[in-house]
Parts: C-alpha cells; sequence; structure tokens
C-alpha cells in the first residue's frame, strides 16, 4: 500500500520538477542557509512547540537533501532507493500512529525551513495534513525599506498578541486592522478561545473562498481577502455565519475580489465628465416625477462641528438648484459601527445616502452590499470598494495659493501652521501650502503644529520661533465664535484674516445628484470597469476655492488670481518639478508630476517643513476612530 502511495507522490514531484524547470524556476526545495547567507546579520527567538500551518512550510535549512525532493516537497528519488524505503515505513507509521514527535523548523520571514522530519513533511503533505507540530526557532531579520520587511515586523506585533502565524497579508496596516475586528476597544492579547473563535473564522472563510476558486483567479492572499470580508460584514456577525452563510456572501461580494487583482483598483474621477451627466435614453422616455429622498449622516451635529456644517451648505445647495424633484434631511450618528440608522432610511424611502465622514465608511459599505438598489456615497480617500463610492475633494490646491500668498505677505519669514488630524491628504496640504511659500520666498519656513496633540499649545512654539502668520482650520460652524481660521495675522488681540480655502460641497453634490436624477449614474461605472470610484474635485470645478480678504494689496489679489487660473486649467499642478523631503532626498525630479495616487498617500514633508506626523498614542482620544480609518501610514 506504502509502496504505491510513493509511486504516486513521486509522480507528482516529477510533475513539480519539469513544470518549474521548463518555467526557468529552480525545481528544488529551496535552502534557507543559502538565503541567508546574503543578510548582514539576524537574532533568533525560540518559540518552542508551535503548531505549523503546512502550506507555509517553504523549504529546508541546509542543503543535503534537497535534491531528494521537488520544491512542493514532493518525492524525486527512485522507487528502488533506500529514501523511498524509509518514506513507505513513514506512511505506514503515520498511517497508524499519526505524528509522534515533532519536526524541528527554523521560521524566517513568516515561512519555515526544515531542520530535522523533511520526509514527515513530505508524507503529510501527500496526505493532505493542514497542520503538524514543530520546535521552531524564528529567525528575525535586520529592518530595512523592503515592503516585505515592514509587513514582517507588523505581523511580530500580530504574534506577540496573537500567537496566530497562518495569516498573510499582502499590504502594510492589514495585521493591525484584522486585530481591531477582534479587540476593537482594547490592545490586549487574545485569550485562548478568542484566538479558537477566529481559527473557526477564518478556516470557514477559507474553505468557500478556496471553493469559489479565489487561490487561483485572484492575486491575494486568504488574508487579504478575510480583511476585505470583514470591512464588509463585521466580525461580530461573521462570528456566528455558517459556511453556507459565508458562501452567499462571496457571490454578492465577489467583484470586490476581482478588483484585488488590479494594480491600481481605485480610480480617481478628477472632475465632472460629460458622461455622467449624459442623460440615459430611458429616463427621456420614461419622466421621473418621484421626488428623490436624500438624506446627509454625520459623525457630529452641525451646530458643533465645522466639517458637517459644511457639509450642511452643500445640501442648502442643492435644495435651492432642484426644489420639489428632492427631499433632504440631515442625520447624525455617534456609532461608527451600527447600521440602524441607515436601515431604517432606507426603510424610510430614503434612496441616495451621503455619509459625510470616513468613520462611518464601514457601516456604509456593509449598507451598500445589502442594499444595491440604494445609491450610497462615502466622503472618504483612498477607500477602495467596488460597492460603495466615496467623494474628496483636492484642497491641496487652494492650499498652495495661499501658501504662495503668506509666503510673499511674511515679514519674518516664518510661518504657522496648524493641522488638525495626520490623515490621509494631510500632509498633502501642508506640502503644497510650504511649496507655494517656497514659490515665492526660498528664504521662508512653514513652522507645522498640530491642534490634536494632549496638552498642546500651538501659539506657545509660534511665538517662540517669531512666527507672524497662521494658516489655521478652514472651516468654521454656528457655534465656533473664534475668527482664528485661514490665513491670518494677529495683532494683540486683533486678527486680521487674510485668504481661506472654501470647501464648497454643494457643486459637487449637485453633479452627482443631477447624475442620479437623469440616469446618467451608471456610465461612470461602465466607463471605468471593475474598479472602485472615488470623485476627487479641485478648483476647476469649483468645488474648492479661495477667498480673500479686500484689504490685501492689488499685487496680492493679482497673484492669487494667476495662480487659480494656472491650476483650474492644468498649465499649473503644486507638485510638479524638484521635491526634496525634510531628509534632504529627491522625491520628485524636474520632469515629473506627481500622480493624484502619490499626492494622496504621502507620509512625509518638504524640506522647508519644521514639524513631524504624530503617533496616534500623542493625540486626543476623541481623533482616534478617524485615525484609524485614514491615517497617514508612517516610514
Amino acid at each position: 500500500m506504502a509502496y504505491s502511495d510513493y509511486q504516486k507522490a513521486l509522480k507528482i514531484g516529477e510533475k513539480t520538477y519539469k513544470t518549474a524547470s521548463s518555467n526557468g524556476f529552480h525545481p528544488y526545495l529551496p535552502v534557507l542557509e543559502d538565503m541567508l547567507s546574503h543578510e548582514k546579520s539576524q537574532s533568533q527567538v525560540k518559540l518552542g512547540l508551535v503548531e505549523i500551518p503546512i502550506e507555509l512550510i517553504a523549504g529546508t535549512y541546509t542543503s543535503g537533501r534537497t535534491t531528494a525532493f521537488a520544491k512542493d516537497f514532493m518525492p524525486l528519488l527512485d522507487p528502488d532507493t533506500e529514501f523511498a524505503y524509509k518514506w513507505s515505513n513513514l506512511y505506514d507509521s503515520l498511517i497508524d500512529e499519526g505524528q509522534r514527535e515533532p519536526i524541528v523548523a527554523f521560521e524566517y520571514m513568516n515561512r519555515f525551513y526544515i531542520v530535522e522530519g523533511n520526509k514527515r513533511v513530505s508524507v503529510q503533505k501527500y496526505m493532505g495534513a493542514v497542520s503538524l507540530e514543530g520546535v521552531v526557532t524564528r529567525i528575525i531579520p535586520q529592518r530595512n525599506d523592503s515592503k516585505e520587511n515592514r509587513i514582517y515586523y507588523e505581523f511580530l506585533d500580530f504574534y506577540a498578541k496573537t500567537k496566530i502565524n497562518y495569516l498573510l497579508f499582502s499590504n502594510e496596516g492589514s495585521y493591525e486592522k484584522i486585530f481591531k475586528h477582534m479587540h476593537p476597544d482594547n490592545d490586549n492579547p487574545l485569550t485562548e478561545d478568542e484566538s479558537l473563535e477566529f481559527k473557526f473564522v477564518y478556516n470557514t472563510f477559507k474553505k468557500e473562498y478556496v471553493e469559489k476558486g479565489g487561490l487561483m483567479k485572484i492575486k491575494s492572499t486568504i488574508g487579504d481577502a478575510l480583511l476585505v470580508y470583514l470591512n464588509i460584514f463585521g466580525y461580530n456577525d461573521v462570528k456566528s455565519k455558517s459556511s453556507a452563510d459565508v458562501k452567499k456572501d462571496l457571490a454578492k461580494i465577489w467583484s470586490e475580489y476581482e478588483m484585488l487583482s488590479d494594480e491600481t483598483p481605485l480610480n480617481l474621477i478628477m472632475a465632472p465628465t460629460d458622461e455622467s451627466q449624459k442623460k440615459s435614453i430611458m429616463k427621456m422616455l420614461t419622466p421621473v416625477t418621484q421626488t428623490l429622498k436624500i438624506a446627509f449622516v454625520h459623525y457630529k451635529e452641525p451646530h458643533i462641528s465645522a466639517w458637517s456644517y459644511c457639509h450642511d451648505l452643500g445640501k442648502e445647495h442643492i435644495e435651492k438648484v432642484f426644489g420639489d424633484k428632492i427631499y433632504t434631511e440631515s442625520f447624525a450618528t455617534y456609532d461608527s459601527s451600527d447600521i440602524s440608522l441607515l436601515e431604517k432610511l432606507i426603510d424610510d424611502g430614503f434612496k441616495v445616502i451621503f455619509t459625510t465622514t470616513p468613520v462611518l465608511s464601514s457601516i456604509s459599505l456593509k449598507c451598500a452590499v445589502l442594499h444595491p438598489d440604494v445609491v450610497i456615497l462615502n466622503c472618504s480617500l483612498n477607500t477602495a470598494y467596488r460597492h460603495l463610492r466615496t467623494y474628496y475633494l483636492r484642497i491641496y490646491e487652494a492650499k498652495f495659493i495661499i501658501g504662495a500668498v503668506a509666503g510673499a505677505m511674511t515679514e519674518e519669514n516664518r510661518i504657522g501652521y496648524i493641522a488638525d488630524y495626520p490623515i490621509l491628504g494631510t500632509p498633502a496640504s501642508v506640502n503644497a501650502f510650504a511649496l507655494g511659500v517656497r514659490l515665492v520666498n526660498p528664504r521662508a519656513k512653514v513652522y507645522l503644529d498640530w491642534s490634536t496633540l494632549k496638552g498642546n499649545n500651538p501659539f506657545e512654539r509660534f511665538a517662540r520661533h517669531g512666527v507672524d502668520l497662521v494658516s489655521n482650520r478652514d472651516l468654521t460652524a454656528p457655534d465656533i465664535k473664534s475668527r482664528e481660521y485661514g490665513l491670518y495675522a494677529q495683532y494683540g488681540d486683533t486678527i486680521f484674516n487674510i485668504a481661506m480655502p472654501v470647501w464648497n460641497w454643494g457643486k459637487l453634490y449637485e453633479s452627482l445628484v443631477r447624475s442620479i436624477l437623469n440616469g446618467a449614474w451608471k456610465n461612470d461605472e461602465k466607463d471605468n470597469g471593475v474598479h472602485a470610484l472615488n470623485y476627487y474635485w479641485g478648483l476647476s470645478s469649483e468645488a474648492i476655492e479661495v477667498i480673500h480678504s479686500n484689504k490685501i494689496s492689488s499685487g496680492i489679489r493679482r497673484l492669487i488670481n494667476i495662480l487659480n487660473e494656472d491650476i483650474k486649467s492644468g498649465r499649473l499642478s503644486p507638485f510638479a518639478g524638484e521635491i526634496h523631503n525634510q531628509k534632504g532626498q529627491l522625491v520628485n525630479d524636474e520632469k515629473h508630476i506627481m500622480t493624484p495616487e502619490e499626492i494622496i498617500n504621502m507620509d512625509w514633508f518638504v524640506e522647508n517643513v519644521s514639524g513631524y506626523i504624530p503617533d496616534i498614542s500623542e493625540l486626543d482620544e476623541g481623533c482616534h476612530e478617524l485615525i484609524s480609518h485614514l491615517g497617514v501610514k508612517r516610514d
């Protein structure tokens, strides 16, 4: 019996060997000793007895037996060899008694390399085992700038809290995100019961995902796919789902996984398009008489939140434009994980829902999947989901102009900049402002501080450095009486407001609502294929403006007008030409214009900025949730 199984395993090994050789790949087991010879130095940690996922066993430690196995651990030696005899006996032993003693292995970069027990691995792989016990020593490489290395160090932090070693990710930040699904309210290690619960969720999902062809059709790890699934349905709900439930869910969201195979899953729509306003022939034949109910859902009430208030001004704008064709209403929810408000709005007949903050992206996505007949959009950046369109504004274009004004008007060559949250898009705004300053005044420096730092007073730092102009928050709200917004100078208790950016959400809302009313909503989807869509508009759409005091000089007003027209027309980009970061490194050469993706994902500052991106632990508790959704990735 064992002899015939060896022959079957041998055929698999020979096929693997031939396929690898014909495709130009090394046909034998990788050898860790050879791989480590190129490493400068490593440290080692004894993990003790570990359950090793068999799919993560990648090779052998030394080259002694490597040619006896194909790269999938199937045997390559003839059936009449001593090797084949021992392999067959081991097969019989494992059938009768199971694994009697652990193998010995090294773990390196979350893959396992066998020191003792190569034949046991071979037999167990042939038998279809999922895991086997082993005494493991972890080899930890030195930190470097490679993505693979950064992800591995994130895995080490995750492993310390979970002891989970079977989860692989392709993107930075994923280990922390999936841990937050398991432990949303604290950073404590998983209990044994919690680990078993997650393993059940993982195995249930993996079974259905593999059966649907995920491993063959989708260029991502099972961990990547599971994270998408949890982002949509939530860990608490998923824990109680059966295999049949998971199978149905995957059928609903499979287009999300098809996007994972695309190198650029997010498609940015940079301005209103003709197609997005082109009236559907069906709408022309069937006039719409029913009033369209539109809801705006905020995370904070507009009277206390400048951000929500600004979106409510956009709501008022579309009410004036569309009249009785639409009915609008604003709502607020303080629970970013509870979909009950959105479900109630849908039950009440609202067919369009704008959720106005990234904090509400998770419940927006879940409702968009559950209610494909309702148009749900979320105000956020860099959220790539096929079922949920997002929108944001290129405020950095206005910041560039205001920076140029500050550079021209400063007398001390020291300008303060108060940012609020270290989230995606904020470094772009700071950098655009600083590049605007440099455009007209290469001697001036920008002193960056944060309003959300614990116990921090930015004005004390500004006073120490002799700052004479300050760029503060862009937005205000009815209950906020201070004039400390936009670019201003302060003389004693008197504030002289100079210029500020204006977020004209109404322009964007008007275009989106018109496309829904005239049946053109689907046109953007047709034009962009299987991509996530983000409406990312700037000065050219009039969704962003720069307003200024009438008391500034005619020369400054002319500077504003020139830069405004040049950016609108595309003749000028804030992020074109030679740019160096704070370390003096060239981050953009003279002939290159940065792409929108590069701008959105900035996590560095230009050389004339004095300041840094704070860690979440340095910030007020009230902003942690927003940062967990949209926080800037750190170097």
